[in-house]
């Protein structure tokens, strides 16, 4: 017995969902991360050159726990449209803003 195909239409929902649940996923993980950093005194590059307290990190966790929520409501009521490969590329560039607040690799000094 042979498998039958799945109607092009219904891949396409399964692909758009397949981005849904990875940009929820990768929003909650970011999440996670600023709220483990919100509970630490901050590195040098967040805390020194950047001036993030623990509040600016809770903020974003609170910013990417939105991002989540809008993946999954994309999801939920719009799954045909092409909003969420725009919601992902927003998404990824608001994780790369934050990560690069803190993990800047260091360099030679200015002096």
């Amino acid at each position: 017995m042979t498998a039958r195909p799945i109607p092009a239409a219904r891949r396409r929902i399964i692909v758009s969902m397949g981005w849904d649940v990875a940009g929820a996923i990768a929003s909650l993980l970011l999440a996670l991360a600023a709220q483990v950093r919100s509970r630490s005194a901050g590195g040098f590059y967040d805390a020194e050159v950047y001036g993030m307290t623990p509040y600016s990190h809770r903020r974003y966790a609170l910013i990417a726990l939105g991002f989540a929520l809008a993946f999954f409501a994309v999801a939920r009521w719009w799954p045909r449209s092409g909003a969420t490969i725009w919601l992902f590329a927003a998404f990824v560039l608001f994780a790369v803003f934050y990560l690069t607040s803190y993990l800047r690799g260091a360099y030679e000094s200015d002096d």
